[in-house]
């Protein structure tokens, strides 16, 4: 069991607050303040998002992540001035309730510049700093922590027949290129955050090997990087399960253990409570833990 990959790693936010890595694996809080996210329950607009994300607060969430445009496959870019009218009111108001650490899920800088400016702290961006050039510098200057996340083609068209010859190689090749450019950017190292991107351009077997590989995925990155999985509800749990969305928690809750096995620091999930509990029970069975 290899679990965590940066048992002592600590990200510093600049609302104050910390990523503290040495517990139990962190759970991301999915808040979709869309119409179209693939799956239906994580939809939330206005208040409903505010207090969706108050919810998740209380069944133990680490991290809120807001997003305003749908990445599914099949799914188009969203205007900036939709994006930012659908996600920042839900920032700005979660901020006055709540102090827990604030991610928007966001590849455009002026989206991400005005949730820093609500009250964010993390910008999660599934392009790893490829689409929008002023993100690496908005970013610095505001000393956010950064997802950096791998891709394969754009949303639209990713799943049309991807191929790799080596997923691992390639996806940490690219994660160790996207961490140059944000060092190279002036983001701070340890404010870097990995993620294979389950799901974006991937097949099945591509998805199932990434997690069986986790740990090397994260030699390739460098160890001090904390790695996050999302992975929650997505078509390769379907295709394994043969379940629809809204009936693949279970599946869910067992490709996010593996991941947590393997190493991942964060989990983005749909479900709090459930993922909150795996987390604990692996923490507690990780191989250095003492029991009375």
């Amino acid at each position: 069991m290899s679990m965590a990959t940066s048992p002592n790693l600590r990200i510093h936010l600049p609302s104050g607050a910390s990523l503290d890595f040495s517990g139990p694996a962190l759970i991301m809080a999915i808040v979709n303040c869309t119409g179209d996210s693939f799956y239906a329950p994580s939809r939330a607009l206005l208040d409903a998002a505010v207090e969706k994300a108050l919810a998740a607060e209380i069944d133990g969430a680490s991290i809120i992540d807001f997003g305003g445009e749908s990445t599914r496959p099949g799914s188009s870019y969203v205007s900036d001035q939709e994006e930012i009218q659908r996600v920042i009111p839900a920032i700005e108001a979660f901020r006055k309730r709540s102090a827990l650490p604030v991610s928007v899920d966001t590849r455009k800088a002026v989206v991400a510049r005005a949730a820093l400016d609500a009250g964010a702290d993390i910008v999660n961006d599934i392009s790893a700093l490829g689409d929008d050039p002023l993100m690496p510098d908005l970013c610095a200057r505001r000393g956010a922590a950064v997802v950096l996340m791998h891709k394969k083609g754009v949303p639209l068209t990713m799943q049309e027949a991807p191929l790799y010859d080596d997923v691992i190689a390639e996806v940490g090749m690219y994660l160790r290129k996207a961490i140059k450019r944000g060092i190279t950017a002036g983001i701070a190292p340890g404010n870097i955050i990995v993620d294979p991107g389950i799901g974006f351009g991937k097949r099945l077997a591509d998805n199932l090997d990434l997690l069986r590989r986790l740990p090397r995925l994260a030699e390739i990155c460098g160890k001090d990087y904390p790695v996050l999985v999302g992975l929650s509800r997505k078509s390769f749990v379907g295709e394994v399960t043969g379940r629809q969305s809204e009936e693949r928690l279970w599946g869910t809750l067992a490709a996010n253990a593996a991941a947590i096995m393997g190493g991942a620091a964060i989990i983005r999930v749909h479900d709090v409570r459930e993922h909150l509990d795996a987390a604990k029970m692996l923490y507690a069975l990780r191989p250095c833990a003492q029991t009375g």
